[in-house]
């Protein structure tokens, strides 16, 4: 009798015999091989890992304890012992099984994947997470031995072996990318270094030798070298031992029973451990044997049916080819320490050091440290304050950083709450995708990034997290203009990279104290949550009592009859300021301060436009596809069911595209870009002009005295 059709879940697999086991395997490699034969999907992979599969789903109890599978093309013997036999051959269909791990189809699916590499990074988030409650459920990820080489696997591996966090890491090497040697002596040290002797020995062996007078540590130090080229010469995972990571293997991957076996044992030590499994792609169907590359899927060579429909095995594939410090000047740093307003900050380089002064390595004037030291803090400092008082009420507030402790304000939250603060380094991939994991398993990251480095995680901003719809908090620090820092800093493309990602809400304050609002809004929600703020000190706005703000509601902060201005962000009161300025010129001007570039408070800001000659947009940031952008579609949808919108000239106002923006201070490039209040002014008068539009005063003077030196709108 066939055993897959019965499975309602893993923990059917206990009550197997080894035999029927096996057996089990066979049948789920002839169920993937018909599916497959009809979708396409990832044939080789899958087949593969088959047995590794079966053994993990015996040693842990799924859903409590969690599995990532990475890449996740090589889950589906994972899906069919998880309860989706019957729906299996939907597989890549509308409407069905997907070819990844799909949290919508089944609580046994951790994590939507479908990129090589985020494995690591989402299964040490989860073991963060459980470390942090002190719960008790195992982590296990599956990683294929081409994603181990990937960037993010390392920022991973390294992370994960610093800071000892108990997982276990199955290696699946099928020899695409790995091909290391298998012998008898690799196996026995793997058996001798999970036993409690060698743990225990190694360790008691170690404080004796320490404890030699004058020749202790010398021979401690030299026992271990000895002892670490011993192993080494048996086995290929000395990278591995060297990060802190026990290395075990190399395991036939085939063997249900000795892999269950080596798994129970690797659960039980400290620590993270790697088993380094080797299996067969493509095991069970000879043609994918032939042609791993053929065969690993979407798109396969084709696969003839024999006449009961099952592929035939005839098929040879080949040919076919793959598819293809002080020093910081405070004029730029506004951000004392907490409780320490006089001091400025130390700003960590560029490369994760901490070195006085960041770009500005020059000794400030007398005169200029009397002029920072009015400045009120930054929002860098705002931000951290606020965060670490909700911290006080909200244990699942956990901060990660990529290196930039002080320059992020984090080092404060570190000071207070230790625990619950990671510095990856400078690993800013890693540090979204950790974030992501932890938001998995129910904490609340936040992960400060200055906008120019998270550029760098991008890819984790759509696949892990916006994905999977986590809420994850991402502190946009250094937003917009930088300074001295030049084009390699200016924090001037993240918000159109954003705004197009689905489920990512994206903020940005006007002052200091509606960003306290902004990140208590981030924290009072479900959903990604990208926070932009600027390196500039504030702008000295009394205190007042923060409040969690409607997602996607903007504020009107002056009426206007002619001109509308809408900001976002801290531009908007260089924005109220050039909206004084073109009073005095006649014109009567509205301003509004969105907060939210997505979603657009869109009622608000279309019966504000209504009527009026020219709606301007506010941005720091890059002109393509960003805040500015969005309103410019929003009233070009009114206007094609609404002629009131038909004669409302909308221009965008912020970074010019198509160029980079070279170092300077913060003022001058403002100045030279036209992003001050002056500049605004200038613009705006620049386009009425074009418009031929005058203002009502004008209007006046015209018809008073017959000389219209300007024609009337």
């Amino acid at each position: 009798m066939a055993i897959l059709p019965t499975l309602q879940g893993p923990s059917d697999l206990r009550g197997l015999s080894y035999e029927e086991l096996n057996g089990l395997a066979a049948e789920i490699r002839e169920y993937i091989i018909a599916t497959v034969s009809k979708t396409g999907g990832h044939l080789g992979s899958s087949l593969g890992v088959v047995e590794v599969a079966i053994a993990l789903h015996r040693v842990l109890e799924s859903p409590r304890d969690k599995i990532v599978w990475d890449t996740g093309h090589q889950a589906y013997a994972h899906k069919l012992l998880t309860g989706r036999y019957a729906r299996f051959g939907t597989l890549r269909q509308l409407g069905g099984i997907g070819g990844f791990p799909r949290r919508a189809e089944s609580d046994h699916d951790v994590f939507d994947g479908g990129h090589a590499g985020t494995g690591l990074s989402i299964a040490q988030g989860l073991a963060t997470a459980r470390d942090l409650r002190h719960s008790m459920e195992q982590i296990a990820v599956v990683v294929g031995d081409a994603a181990l080489i990937s960037g993010l696997s390392l920022e991973a591996l390294n992370d994960i072996g610093h800071r000892q966090t108990q997982m276990l890491i199955v290696l699946n090497d099928n020899a695409m990318s790995i091909s290391p040697t298998v012998g008898a002596f690799s196996q026995y040290f793997s058996t001798l270094k999970l036993s409690s002797a060698w743990q225990q020995s190694k360790t008691a062996y170690d404080r004796i030798v320490e404890s030699l007078p004058v020749v202790g540590r010398p021979a401690l130090s030299l026992s271990r070298r000895i002892r670490r080229m011993v192993v080494n010469f048996a086995q290929p995972g000395q990278l591995f031992e060297d990060l802190g990571i026990t290395y075990l293997g190399v395991i036939p991957g085939h063997n249900i029973r000795g892999l269950e076996h080596i798994f129970r044992a690797a659960l039980e030590v400290p620590g993270p451990v790697i088993v380094h499994v080797r299996t067969r792609k493509g095991r069970g169907y000879r043609p994918a044997e032939r042609d791993q590359i053929g065969f690993h899927g979407a798109a396969l060579p084709p696969m003839p049916e024999l006449a009961d429909g099952r592929p035939a095995e005839t098929h040879a594939g080949t040919g076919h080819q793959p598819m293809t410090g002080a020093a910081l000047s405070r004029k730029d740093s506004g951000m004392p320490a907490p409780g320490k307003p006089d001091e400025a900050p130390v700003e960590p380089a560029g490369d994760g050091s901490s070195v006085p002064g960041g770009a500005d390595m020059g000794t400030p004037s007398a005169a200029a440290r009397l002029a920072a030291a009015t400045k009120p803090p930054n929002y860098t400092y705002h931000f951290s304050t606020e965060l670490i008082e909700l911290a006080r009420t909200d244990r699942r507030i956990v901060a990660v950083t990529a290196g930039m402790p002080t320059g992020t304000g984090l080092s404060s939250f570190q000071a207070e709450f230790p625990d619950r603060f990671i510095d990856v380094g400078i690993a800013e991939q890693h540090a979204v995708a950790l974030s992501a994991g932890m938001a998995l398993a129910g904490e609340r990251p936040v992960v400060a990034l200055y906008s120019t480095f998270l550029q760098r995680a991008f890819d984790q901003e759509v696949h892990d997290v916006c994905q999977n719809d986590l809420p994850v908090v991402i502190a946009v620090d250094r937003a917009g203009l930088v300074g001295e820092d030049g084009t390699s800093h200016q924090g001037m493309f993240t918000l159109p990279t954003q705004r197009q990602l689905p489920h990512m809400i994206i903020a940005s304050p006007k002052d200091e104290q509606e960003l306290r609002s902004l990140v208590r809004t981030a924290f009072a929600q479900d959903h990604p949550f990208s926070l932009h703020y600027p390196r500039d000190p504030g702008f000295g706005v009394p205190e007042r009592t923060p409040q969690v703000l409607s997602i996607g509601v903007a504020e009107v902060l002056r009426e206007g009859t002619r001109i509308l201005i809408v900001g976002f962000g801290p531009i908007v009161e260089r924005g109220r300021e050039a909206a004084d300025m073109l009073e005095k010129d006649g014109w009567s001007v509205g301003v509004i301060n969105a907060r939210f570039a997505k979603p657009l408070d869109r009622q608000l800001i279309l019966d504000q436009a209504r009527g009026k000659k020219l709606l301007v947009t506010l941005e720091e940031s890059v002109v393509t596809g960003g805040f500015g952008a969005g309103v410019l579609e929003l009233v070009e949808e009114a206007r094609v069911a609404d002629p009131a919108y038909r004669d409302v000239t909308v221009r965008i106002v912020g970074i010019p595209a198509d160029r980079f923006v070279d170092h300077g201070s913060v003022d001058d490039l403002r100045r030279l870009l036209r992003l001050d209040a002056a500049g605004i002014a200038g613009q705006i008068r620049e386009t009425l002009a074009r418009m031929r539009v005058t203002p009502v005063v004008r209007e006046a003077e015209i018809a008073a005295t017959g000389r219209p030196d300007t024609p009337s709108a």
